[in-house]
């Protein structure tokens, strides 16, 4: 008899708002606060230049595209994504140059991809203050989605989200931030005030607290995930002090996969002791179209990363990863070519972590490894 195991999708950042949330049917005002962009019809307008014309009042689902397809092929137990947008219609935006929000009518967007999970600690949730927190909060209650990483308090902030998979077992999410993602050390909550889970930095002394945190909820048999945003846009690297903490992380906790995210393109994949370890799952949605610099990277280019984790063990079995491209502010299925560049690219940078990333079938990548014992 086999033993049970736990599916999960894991994406980057899921940007639903400014542009996108003005091609859906219930938009916010599209009055934004940036230097060369007064209107989130303006960022309509770049990607209708870019690729064409995009539909208007379009179905919540979307901007899904092929991803539902995928999601319904893979069938995965838990779909957890970052998402890098408040949810309101407030006006009280903070003063930090781009701001997010998409309208807690189309937040329903969110529903018709089946989301359980959003992470929220990263550098955009708090972007309309804490009203646009509350009713980021509110909003994924009403439509019966977990958050985690951010809360009225300390502890709510710090708090997982815990999943029961029938016959399998149970999944914990934790959430967090780093100063290095561009969240402002000020959305970190007071013991009695709301925020974010929000870390200093990544180095090593940061570890042991969440390390003993984490491992103080854990029950025998949970399945942890913790994703973090950190680092910056762009940009292969993956420094010392980043797979340090990875490292030492999985070393002290009973932890199955860290996701990270803030990086704008995929980066390298790194199996450390049986556990997956994504330095940077690159944006799965976003309104960049038509945003000129950085073409290197690629950043149309994203992945659905399908992890398939041994329930009781938590080591990880198999990645299976579906490349596709932002087009239109739709996922759509990219040509054979980009999907090659991908996997190249892929390829590359996981090799320096002891992994390879190979083409399969379906035009879909898998990563093989071998399996590290040694910290760095």
């Amino acid at each position: 008899m086999h033993a049970p195991t736990i599916k999960l999708f894991l994406c980057g950042d899921v940007m639903a708002g400014r542009g996108v949330d003005q091609i859906l049917p219930h938009p916010c005002n599209p009055r934004i606060y940036e230097e060369c962009m007064a209107s989130a019809e303006g960022y309509v307008r770049l990607a209708e230049d870019a690729h064409g014309a995009i539909p208007r009042s379009a179905p919540l689902s979307h901007i899904w595209g092929d991803a539902l397809f995928e999601f319904e092929r893979a069938d995965p137990d838990l779909r957890i994504i970052n998402l890098e947008t408040s949810i309101t219609r407030s006006e009280s935006y903070f003063p930090k140059g781009i701001n997010y929000r998409m309208s807690p009518e189309n937040a329903a967007c969110l529903s018709s991809a089946g989301v359980d999970c959003c992470a929220l600690a990263n550098n955009h949730v708090l972007d309309w203050g804490p009203v646009g927190l509350l009713d980021t909060l509110d909003a994924l209650k009403r439509l019966k989605i977990k958050a985690v990483g951010a809360g009225r308090s300390l502890a709510e902030a710090w708090a997982p989200a815990a999943f029961e998979i029938p016959g399998k077992g149970r999944v914990l999410v934790f959430s967090c931030a780093c100063v290095s993602s561009g969240a402002p050390m000020s959305w970190a909550p007071a013991s009695d005030g709301d925020g974010i889970a929000l870390l200093p930095n990544l180095s090593r002394r940061n570890v042991a607290p969440l390390a003993d945190e984490i491992s103080r909820i854990v029950r025998p048999g949970d399945l942890v995930v913790v994703s973090i945003h950190c680092g910056p846009n762009w940009g292969d690297e993956i420094s010392d002090e980043v797979r340090s903490f990875a490292h030492h992380l999985i070393d002290l906790a009973p932890i199955s996969v860290l996701h990270c995210h803030s990086s704008h393109h995929p980066k390298g994949i790194e199996v450390y002791r049986s556990r997956l370890v994504l330095y940077g799952c690159g944006d799965f949605i976003n309104d960049y179209e038509g945003i000129p610099g950085y073409e290197e990277y690629r950043d149309d280019l994203t992945l659905m990363y399908f992890a398939e984790i041994e329930a009781e063990s938590g080591l990880l079995l198999a990645l299976e990863m579906t490349p596709l491209q932002l087009k239109r502010f739709r996922l759509s299925r990219p040509s054979a070519a980009d999907v090659d560049w991908l996997q190249d690219r892929l390829d590359r940078e996981s090799r320096k972590l002891g992994a390879r990333v190979s083409s399969i079938s379906g035009g879909r990548l898998t990563l093989s490894w071998f399996n590290q014992t040694a910290g760095t």
